[in-house]
């Protein structure tokens, strides 16, 4: 289902950055599977933490030094005790929403940058 229609400035509104993931653990207090991470969005941004339902794509072990994609202005986020400072984006599979594969640069040298 389609979401309804918008005005380019909620878009312009979200400051989605490139970090890499510094730390990533299993996360059993969450209501559904995920983990919690650690990420580094560079000088401006800083470390920040997120919980993020990957764990039917990836191990934690994969995910540390990937590059990922993330909203860093959402207000922090209470998860099972976890003060979730960021949304890490990934794609969900229609026909199974615990399916979630990362929106990343290919590119680990983007540290920081903003999507444009």
């Amino acid at each position: 289902m389609r979401k309804r229609e918008t005005a380019f400035d909620t878009f312009l509104a979200l400051e989605v950055r490139a970090g890499t993931v510094l730390e990533a653990q299993p996360f059993p207090e969450a209501r559904k599977p995920a983990f919690r991470l650690t990420l580094d969005f560079g000088g401006e941004v800083g470390v920040l933490r997120s919980s993020a339902q990957l764990t039917r794509r990836y191990t934690a072990a994969e995910l540390v030094g990937t590059s990922v994609l993330a909203v860093v202005n959402f207000p922090p986020k209470r998860i099972a005790g976890l003060a979730s400072e960021c949304l890490v984006l990934g794609v969900v599979n229609p026909q199974d929403p615990g399916d979630v594969v990362l929106v990343r640069p290919d590119d680990a040298d983007t540290v920081g940058w903003e999507l444009a």
